[in-house]
């Protein structure tokens, strides 16, 4: 294969991850799934959580294939996959939503991308700003996924995306079935159309902060849990700016998607170099209440003690965020 089966991205809370999904694995671009591309899903659908991948004979690809391609034509199409899509491969939110059910966390915050109609991330926006001559690939040419660089001063550069959770839209709302709790916090991102936001505590050239930074402050946050997508972007993001601010910083792994395998296990690595914690969903509970009481964390709060600019020597008590 030429390139790594990136894991699916199986829901969002913004609800517009089925279109990414289905623009990501169709390959050649005619807007429908064949054979070919969808066993690509299934590549990335059945994997365990070390990134090995379980092989489906072709007769049961085959089958599953056919359940799909309802008019029998050899393809699914955009219309076909929403059957796919919401019978089949959309299970992220379950784990997300029976964590908010059985833990109780101190304090649940909601981050939502926030993007104006000409934010420099979309695709389809690719020419409204000029690109640097250093740029690897022309506004012609550039795809979903490919990163270019937009013209200064300084240079930018900047991975283009779908369009997406555009300001005020449906594919802003967070995801109907993604549980709410009772004083729930939502904090907006991506608002500035001239940068992207991956991480909800800043912009990507840390050029302004959202309020999060504050709000944990407030609470006398110390430890923060982190899920939801895209593992190797938004989440990752989240997860090594908690660290970097100081704050004991547990990702919950299953309750995660990504983009691709390469980049979710560079994000991995970062995290955990920087004295984060990698979970199952199975095992917050005893981590929330006590019961399981990590080395890695107490290493993380003994050198953060030693900085009084961190957020872990300014307050006392361990508190819990989702």
């Amino acid at each position: 294969m030429d390139s790594p089966t990136p894991p699916i991205v199986i829901d969002d809370p913004n609800g517009s991850a089925m279109d990414a999904c289905f623009t990501a694995f169709d390959k050649d671009g005619d807007d429908r799934l064949s054979l070919a591309e969808f066993t690509l899903i299934c590549r990335a659908l059945f994997r365990n959580d070390k990134g090995h991948i379980y092989d489906v004979p072709a007769d049961r690809l085959q089958q599953i294939f056919e359940v799909f391609d309802t008019d029998g034509d050899g393809y699914i199409d955009r219309e076909e996959f929403k059957f796919c899509w919401n019978r089949w491969i959309k299970t992220i939110l379950e784990p997300t939503n029976n964590l908010l059910d059985t833990v109780d966390f101190d304090a649940v915050f909601y981050s939502l991308d926030w993007h104006p109609s000409d934010h420099v991330s979309f695709i389809d926006n690719v020419k409204m700003r000029p690109m640097d001559e250093s740029s690897p690939i022309d506004a012609d040419s550039a795809q979903v996924f490919d990163t270019v660089i937009f013209a200064g001063p300084p240079p930018m550069k900047q991975r283009l995306w779908p369009r997406h959770c555009v300001q005020d839209s449906w594919g802003a709302e967070l995801h109907k079935e993604l549980k709410v709790v009772d004083n729930g916090i939502k904090i907006y991102k991506g608002t500035n159309p001239e940068v992207d936001s991956y991480s909800v505590f800043w912009d990507n050239k840390k050029l302004s902060d959202t309020t999060l930074n504050a709000q944990l402050k407030m609470k006398g946050t110390t430890d923060i849990y982190v899920c939801g997508l895209a593992y190797d972007v938004c989440v990752g993001a989240t997860a090594v700016d908690a660290l970097s601010v100081g704050y004991r910083t547990i990702l919950i792994d299953d309750c995660c998607r990504g983009t691709d395998f390469h980049d979710i296990e560079r994000t991995k690595e970062k995290v955990i170099t920087n004295h984060g914690v990698i979970v199952h969903s199975s095992e917050v509970r005893g981590m929330v209440e006590g019961r399981d009481r990590r080395p890695e964390l107490g290493y993380k709060l003994a050198m953060e003690l030693k900085n009084p600019d961190s957020a872990l020597s300014q307050r006392n008590g361990i508190r819990h965020i989702d």
